[in-house]
């Protein structure tokens, strides 16, 4: 399944449905197959991603010191998508959401 999420005043964001699911399980929404993120739940979403996406970027950098330091035997993997990557163009619609007052769908 995929996730296609849309508004009034940008592109669609399609998403495969692990991550999709984990981005609504984020910003506090069901992942059903139809939802809305209404235009007064936007700045609080954009909030909880960005805070995910802080906390990821800080386990793996202590992940990375623990293992230059010695402290584990696996290193991190670098070469992942990470979360702040696969976010970005739905915060950018969020965002641009936002500013028109517009709200963010899925599944209709």
């Amino acid at each position: 399944m995929l996730y296609r999420f849309k508004s009034r005043n940008s592109g669609d964001v399609i998403m495969l449905e692990p991550h999709g699911k984990r981005v609504l399980e984020i910003i506090g929404k069901e992942a059903g197959p139809q939802g809305i993120v209404l235009a007064e739940q936007i700045p609080q979403a954009i909030s909880d991603l960005q805070a995910a996406v802080e906390k990821e970027e800080a386990e793996f950098a202590r992940a990375k010191a623990e293992f230059q330091a010695g402290q584990t035997r696996e290193p991190p993997d670098a070469e992942a998508v990470r979360l702040r990557q696969r976010v970005q163009p739905f915060l950018d619609q969020l965002r641009r959401s936002h500013e028109s007052g517009d709200p963010v769908v899925w599944g209709v």
